[in-house]
């Protein structure tokens, strides 16, 4: 029987792979997320460009997030994101939210639940975020990616169950042999700007010797693809090993990360993950800010499974950034694990949602 599904949160990729195994299986699959990068920037996110290809329907979410300084304009945001997931439950009626995370499901699954309609969630952090912690009483289970996230929920509602990992990734008919080797640069849904600017100059350096592929994101106010478009022009004979877009969707990401001799990545929870599960030699940019300082932590945890340097952001400069890179390739690639990754999460949350359905 087929039933309707929302799903929401904030970490795409992941929740991406189960709603595409659902929308196979019947089901009639929504999504409530971003439309645009951010409130200031109205280049389309990544999310809303991929979820769009694969022809789930999107519907945009505006909200605000609860910040420790009072911001009474932000607190109107919240409410009018409360009263918009109203009318989207009320009007599409689906059988089950499904959360990932993110600021976006605090207002969704809070008002599914006083509807009566059931919710569960992903935790895909090596802590745990704020908005899972926030929606963890409203939501029959909560399903972790990290045995470390478990001390932060209700024990009767949490198991680990990995994080599910997009197929392309696992296809090995993907890898390719790249002449020079290649250097693979990603950055989040969205790029990072810091990175960027550390980056360029040291490109017409990096394509004597290495193939070069950039993630350089699509913010409208850094214009940092039209920076990069300028800096391919200036390479001469060598403008062919260096390719950039704002984004790089699941199957070529996948053909760059498998056949990489070293990723230059921001280390969230999905792409710290990925990487590690690849085992690939890495350079991880940590974001700052970031909750928790959760990304420091996913890059240490990642240290674990793979060969890598981390960089603090306040100590990026080209020079550090250069220096990483020589570093992270000399490194000797790591012994296999004593631990393993899993790599059967999809199957794990699907028969999570089969009680549910």
């Amino acid at each position: 029987m087929t039933k309707t599904i929302i799903i929401t949160g904030g970490h795409h990729n992941s929740a991406l792979v189960i709603a595409n195994y659902l929308v196979a299986r019947g089901h009639r699959v929504l999504w409530i997320g971003h439309k645009f990068t951010s409130s200031s920037d109205k280049s389309l996110s990544a999310e809303f460009m991929e979820i769009s290809k694969s022809g789930i329907p999107f519907l945009e979410l505006k909200t605000g997030k609860f910040y420790r300084k009072y911001n009474p304009f932000e607190y109107l945001k919240i409410a009018f994101g409360f009263m918009q997931s109203l009318i989207y439950l009320k009007t599409n009626k689906p059988d089950l939210i499904i959360s990932f995370g993110g600021y976006l499901a605090v207002p969704v699954v809070i008002t599914g639940w006083l509807l009566g309609i059931p919710a569960i969630t992903h935790e895909q952090t090596v802590t745990a975020g704020w908005a899972n912690k926030a929606i963890s009483h409203f939501v029959k289970e909560i399903l972790l990616t990290h045995p470390s996230s478990k001390k932060n929920y209700p024990a009767g509602k949490s198991h680990v169950v990995g994080l599910p990992i997009r197929p392309e990734l696992l296809d090995k008919s993907l890898k390719k042999k790249f002449t020079p080797p290649l250097i693979y640069i990603i950055c989040g849904k969205q790029g990072s700007h810091i990175i960027n600017q550390a980056l360029f100059p040291l490109i017409p350096q990096l394509v004597q010797k290495f193939t070069v592929v950039h993630q350089t994101g699509s913010h409208s106010v850094y214009k940092d693809y039209d920076k990069a478009r300028r800096v391919k022009d200036s390479l001469g004979e060598f403008k062919n090993r260096y390719v950039h877009a704002p984004y790089f969707y699941a199957k070529e990401s996948a053909v760059f990360m498998q056949s990489a001799q070293i990723i230059v990545s921001r280390s969230g929870a999905h792409l710290a993950y990925e990487i590690s599960l690849l085992r690939k030699n890495s350079v991880f940019i940590p974001i700052s800010w970031a909750s928790h300082n959760e990304q420091y932590l996913n890059a240490k945890l990642a240290k674990n499974f793979t060969s890598a340097v981390i960089i603090n952001e306040d100590q990026l400069t080209s020079q550090s950034l250069l220096d990483a890179i020589n570093k992270a390739l000399k490194l000797p690639p790591k012994k296999k694990p004593v631990k393993t990754l899993p790599t059967d999460a999809t199957k794990e949350i699907i028969s999570a949602i089969g009680k549910y359905l």
